[in-house]
C-alpha cells in the first residue's frame, strides 16, 4: 500500500496524525499473527526536537505524540525523545540519526512484533532524511538501520522537513530512498502561509507558535 503523502495548509495536524494512525493499524495486521512480547509496546514512536528546542520532544513533537497516542487507544505505545545536541551545528544531526537507530534496534531485538513511527520536526526532519536518505556522508552518520528493521517501520513523518539543507564542502542528499517513499508524511506549509485547522488541534497550535507561526518546508 503506498502511503507516501504531502500536506499543506489545511488541517494539518488531524491529516498528519490520521495517516500515521493509518499506517500503523495497517501494518500491524499484516503482523497480527506474530506473538506479542510481554513487557512490549504495540508501537514505539521515535521523535527528533527542531533546532534550540529544549531536551526532550520539544513542543511540536509532544503535540503529535500526544494526537497520535490518542488516536491509537487500546494500543500501548512508547515514547522516545532522539537524543542530539539540535544545535546550530547542523552537521550534528547525524548524532540524532545514530542515536535514533541504536534506539530502534534496541527495542526490536527485545520486541519482535513492536511497529515504529519514526518523525522529527526542523533540524529533527533532517535527522529522519539522514536515517533513510540517499547521501547523509559527512554528518557524523554511522549507524544505519538493517534492512530487516526497516520493514518494521510503520510511518516516517516528517514536519517542517529542510530536505534541500547544504553543508558547505558536502555534496548531500537528505531525499528519503526510494524503497522507503510509501512510508513519509510530509507535512508543511508554504513559507508566509498560515495554518487553516480545526480549533483546539494541538499540533497545529505548536506549530502557530513557532517563529513566523508555521512549521514552513525548506
Amino acid at each position: 500500500m503506498n502511503r507516501y503523502v504531502t500536506r499543506g495548509s489545511v488541517g494539518v495536524s488531524i491529516f498528519a496524525v490520521s495517516a500515521a494512525v493509518a499506517a500503523v493499524l495497517a501494518t500491524q495486521t499484516e503482523n497480527s499473527a506474530i506473538a506479542k512480547a510481554a513487557g512490549c509496546p504495540d508501537v514505539d514512536v521515535s521523535f527528533a526536537r527542531g533546532t534550540n528546542d529544549s531536551p526532550g520532544l520539544g513542543d511540536v513533537g509532544k503535540a503529535f505524540t500526544d494526537e497520535l497516542t490518542d488516536r491509537l487507544s487500546g494500543r500501548s505505545v512508547d515514547i522516545y525523545a532522539v537524543n542530539y545536541p539540535a544545535s546550530f551545528d547542523w552537521v550534528r544531526a547525524g548524532d540524532g540519526a545514530n542515536d535514533m537507530s541504536s534506539h530502534v534496534q534496541e527495542v526490536a531485538r527485545n520486541c519482535p512484533n513492536t511497529q515504529f513511527v519514526l518523525g522529527g520536526f526542523s533540524q529533527g526532519a533532517a535527522v529522519v532524511d539522514v536515517l533513510f536518505g540517499k547521501n547523509g556522508t559527512g554528518l557524523t552518520f554511522n549507524n544505519p538501520l538493517p534492512a530487516d528493521l526497516e520493514k518494521r517501520v510503520a510511518a516516517i513523518v516528517l514536519i517542517g522537513n529542510p530536505k534541500n539543507w547544504q553543508v558547505a564542502g558536502m555534496n548531500l542528499d537528505l531525499s528519503i530512498r526510494d524503497d522507503q517513499r510509501s512510508k513519509i508524511i510530509d507535512i508543511c506549509n508554504p513559507a508566509g502561509g498560515g495554518f487553516d485547522v480545526p480549533t483546539g488541534a494541538r499540533l497545529d497550535a505548536a506549530c502557530r507558535r513557532r517563529p513566523g507561526g508555521r512549521c514552513s518546508c525548506r
